[in-house]
């Protein structure tokens, strides 16, 4: 957590102004600092907490148990939580927000074998005797038979065609 040149300057002027006797209150915070909720210092010290290039937007949770180690006041919690729920960069970031992931679609089984085939290139290989640098492979769907044909990588389509066919 980086902390500002003026905020141990902030604490200071936050915690005379809240020790005036009026504003007194025994607590026992445990060696942490206590934060009065004098001036916007509670809100400063949120902001570097949440967004220091340490921590990167914490979760409420993480961020108040980062917190708690240095800091105390009243209803501590509940404003770190406020505080996060406000931030846009983790609105837009969410879990809740993300378009939920679609149900996997089995494709149609073929009925008839060849019906339905996938192909694929197999390139760059060196070329063999006869110049071939490629495999053509054709799988059938149903059956998973395969081809394997040997190409020219700069075969055209008219030439594949009369190849398959």
């Amino acid at each position: 957590m980086t902390i500002g040149l003026d905020l141990p300057r902030q604490i200071l002027n936050a915690q005379t102004e809240a020790r005036k006797s009026e504003n007194i209150q025994k607590e026992d915070v445990r060696g942490r600092s206590w934060l009065p909720c004098y001036g916007d210092l509670r809100t400063v010290i949120m902001h570097e907490s949440h967004k220091s290039k340490y921590s990167i937007h914490p979760g409420s949770d993480k961020m108040y148990q980062d917190m708690k180690k240095l800091y105390w006041w009243p209803n501590m919690k509940a404003d770190i939580a406020t505080y996060v729920s406000k931030c846009l960069t983790c609105a837009e970031v969410k879990a809740e927000r993300q378009k939920p992931s679609g149900l996997l679609v089995q494709p149609m089984i073929p009925k008839w074998k060849w019906d339905n085939i996938t192909m694929d290139f197999v390139t760059k290989l060196p070329k063999s005797s006869q110049g071939h640098d490629t495999i053509w492979v054709i799988v059938d769907r149903l059956t998973k038979s395969a081809i394997f044909t040997p190409i020219r990588e700069t075969d055209s389509m008219d030439k594949l065609a009369r190849i398959y066919l």
